[in-house]
């Protein structure tokens, strides 16, 4: 009822929605609270209508539905039952949940913004972390956090899409380690080849100039290594000199040769 899906219609309540399922539970609580209610099909748009249900709970200001409870009035020990009932009733009203392989997003939208704080309690009671966002279509109750998301699943009872949604979760979660890893490696290895191009052409300019023969030994062995290897990392190179060395000494070392070059 408190879903935007649900108006005040010349004095009856009717809701609205393209889920079978969510109509005809609809239907079933009407009916179990002894009510007559007319069930309509416009194209894909499914439409009960029922006298207006009087309950301590909610209020009627003309074509609007508001919650009657307040904050002092949720306690998980007392009424734990009833406020899981009450977040998958929201959820069934006016809820739903993007295909985790494509996204992470749930939300839930409702009338009026002060049922939508409500809402936002009961989910934090319960460990759960939402945000409100409020716009021209209408007030929502949203999060994109998968791990919120599951816990809301796992909170309304919704076991089987719990599991389901977990063991996508592990997949896509997976698969984007594996692209962040594969990523790293690719920006690595390009920076490696740039300073490696970048280095044999300074070597070059020394022998052309017929000054590498005056380096140092240290400086003309990894030189020769750098040309002989243009692939290999700096690791690499200086686990292949004589008396191996560091990183941070094979790049001493090919720093010194490049500032030489320059500075002729």
């Amino acid at each position: 009822m408190l879903s935007n899906n649900t108006n005040i219609v010349r004095g009856k309540l009717k809701y609205t929605t393209q889920n079978e399922y969510n109509i005809n539970r609809f239907g079933k609580l009407v009916s179990n609270l002894g009510m007559d209610y007319q069930i309509e099909l416009q194209g894909k748009v499914y439409k009960i209508t029922c006298k207006k249900i009087e309950t301590k709970e909610v209020t009627y200001d003309n074509h609007t539905i508001r919650l009657s409870m307040k904050e002092n009035q949720i306690d998980i020990k007392r009424s734990e039952a009833i406020l899981k009932a009450f977040v998958r009733g929201c959820f069934l009203g006016g809820g739903s949940c993007n295909n985790p392989h494509h996204q992470y997003h749930f939300e839930i939208r409702v009338n009026e913004e002060e049922n939508a704080n409500f809402l936002l309690m009961v989910l934090q009671a319960f460990g759960i972390h939402a945000k409100i966002l409020i716009k021209k279509a209408g007030i929502s109750i949203y999060m994109k956090e998968a791990e919120e998301i599951s816990k809301t699943l796992a909170l309304m009872g919704a076991g089987k899409a719990v599991m389901n949604f977990e063991e996508i979760r592990v997949v896509r979660d997976t698969r984007n380690n594996v692209n962040r890893l594969v990523n790293c490696e690719t920006a690595n290895l390009n920076k490696t080849i740039n300073a490696s191009v970048e280095q044999i052409k300074q070597i070059e300019y020394l022998k052309k100039k017929g000054k590498f023969e005056q380096l140092p030994e240290t400086l003309k062995e990894i030189a020769n290594l750098r040309q002989a290897h243009p692939e290999a990392s700096l690791v690499e190179l200086g686990g292949m000199l004589k008396t191996p060395i560091g990183k941070s000494g094979v790049n001493h070392r090919l720093n010194k040769i490049c500032e030489m070059a320059k500075g002729m």
